[in-house]
């Protein structure tokens, strides 16, 4: 994928992200069922970077079930949602950053975790995956793990039916679809379908070992294919 057309598939994501935070905010008010799979492999005290981390429900998550012995890093692009989770993270050891994590991965600090949920369909471009994703692995210290979520929306007729057609001079790769956005504002958002095919390579070009796969969340309990991933202690 050539960079112009990454960098008009990331301003979609920017722009659906400014019209809608308000509504999506609403709409990820509670911790995915799946985190819990996670917490038999995340023992604190825990350094985290939370790639993505929107209104930061995650991190509430984790000083909920396992206390406040945990130093956390969210990243995220829109200013709204860090908004949100710097109310959701108070008085927890919280730095929040206001930064573009695709344009400007995170490329220092190891973490005894990383996570990435709800981002992964939004990376524009096969080989900007694959490089997203051992930059990430880079951040993991030895012992530590990366988890990661990749949304399955096209398995499900409901959300194939928002898939909206793109416009005529947009190139985009097989996998990649239009969303529309039906809570509140109209908005579009690019998203990628990440198949089992392309899970498996996502996984191998990290250098880690995958230590367990599972899917969870949704209505059904299946919307998210989750990966644990784990740094060799040296």
């Amino acid at each position: 994928m050539n960079d112009a057309t990454i960098k008009r598939l990331n301003e979609i994501n920017r722009a659906f992200y400014r019209t809608s935070a308000e509504s999506f905010d609403e709409s990820r008010d509670r911790p995915w069922p799946g985190w819990d799979a996670l917490l038999p492999y995340l023992k604190p005290p825990l350094t985290i970077l939370d790639v993505g981390c929107g209104n930061g429900r995650f991190g509430a998550f984790l000083a909920h079930r396992l206390g406040t012995a945990l130093v956390y890093y969210g990243i995220d692009s829109n200013a709204t949602l860090l908004e949100r989770a710097r109310a959701a993270m108070s008085g927890l050891n919280a730095r929040l950053e206001l930064r573009d994590v695709f344009e400007n991965p995170p490329d220092s600090g190891g973490y005894d975790l990383v996570a990435l949920f709800g981002v992964l369909h939004h990376v524009p471009g096969s080989e900007q995956r694959r490089e997203f994703m051992r930059a990430l692995a880079q951040r993991v210290a030895p012992g530590g793990h990366l988890a990661l979520a990749a949304w399955r929306f096209y398995d499900f007729a409901r959300f194939r039916e928002r898939i909206i057609p793109w416009p005529d001079d947009l190139k985009v790769e097989p996998g990649d679809y239009l969303l529309d956005w039906r809570r509140g504002v109209h908005a579009l958002r690019y998203c990628h379908y990440v198949d089992d095919a392309e899970h498996s390579a996502l996984i191998a070009a990290t250098g880690l070992t995958e230590i367990t796969t599972y899917r969870a969340d949704g209505r059904t309990n299946d919307a998210n294919r989750y990966s644990v991933l784990r740094r060799d202690p040296v």
